[in-house]
């Protein structure tokens, strides 16, 4: 079974009443429901524990790390931010949300600023599905529509996807590539834009499909070749007669 951890600042719902009431048990709760839901094995870990939860031994035993930030990336520890990226280099799965483009994990991983634009105002997201043959749009039809959303508009300055999933169309009128899929080293990445706190996002049923598909293809493969690196023995003989390589 594939173990998710999903790390949330949990600042919002502790300062916010209207984010309290839409996410009682917090976002990170709210994310763990649905993804149990869906038969993965879940556990939480926020800002303010030690480590922010996210010691050498959680990692260790995590598939997939999902990532919820806002208020707070500033205070999230280089440490704990270099802990993760060696992880995702070497496999674990990392799902970037909503305003954790800006988190320093996700800009770590991209090398770049990550910038975008913002305005909010309730208006209608249409989340286009641009890539129907991938997996993270199993069970999604031509789009998603979510009634409430903050707009995320272009330019946004991340690196060019490998793939791209969902393209959002706002009411005001801008477009935003909302669902993005990377690798890095040997782990896989997707953000997925939706999930402004004030608004009950997590609780749509399509986009928790797409956080359970999501989930399941960025964890690592079982079956994949081991990875051999460093000064190797050849496979076939070699002439040696003009070696000059120093010793």
């Amino acid at each position: 079974m594939t173990t998710v951890t999903i790390w949330n600042e949990f600042v919002h719902e502790k300062e916010n009443d209207t984010v309290a009431d839409i996410y009682p048990e917090g976002i990170h709760g709210a994310i763990a429901t649905a993804l149990d839901e869906n038969g993965f094995k879940t556990q939480t870990a926020t800002l303010q524990e030690p480590e922010h939860g996210l010691t050498e031994d959680v990692l260790a035993d995590t598939d997939v790390l999902t990532w919820w930030g806002h208020a707070a990336h500033n205070e999230v520890k280089d440490e704990v931010v270099e802990r993760v990226q060696q992880h995702v280099l070497e496999g674990m799965g990392l799902v970037v949300l909503h305003s954790a483009h800006a988190s320093k994990v996700f800009r770590k991983l991209m090398g770049t600023s990550c910038n975008l634009k913002w305005r909010e105002a309730a208006e209608t997201e249409r989340l286009w599905v641009t890539n129907p043959t991938h997996p993270i749009a199993n069970g999604i039809g031509e789009f998603i529509e979510v009634p409430d959303a903050e707009m995320y508009g272009e330019h946004f300055d991340i690196p060019e996807p490998d793939s791209l999933i969902f393209t959002s169309w706002f009411e005001g009128g801008e477009v935003f590539r909302s669902g993005c899929c990377y690798h890095r080293g040997e782990g896989r990445i997707f953000y997925f834009r939706p999930g402004h706190e004030t608004y009950p996002v997590y609780h749509q049923e399509e986009i928790q499909q797409v956080l359970a598909n999501a989930c399941e293809w960025v964890s690592p493969n079982p079956d994949a070749p081991e990875i051999v690196r460093g000064n190797h023995e050849p496979i076939e003989e070699i002439d040696m007669t003009d070696d000059r390589s120093v010793h």
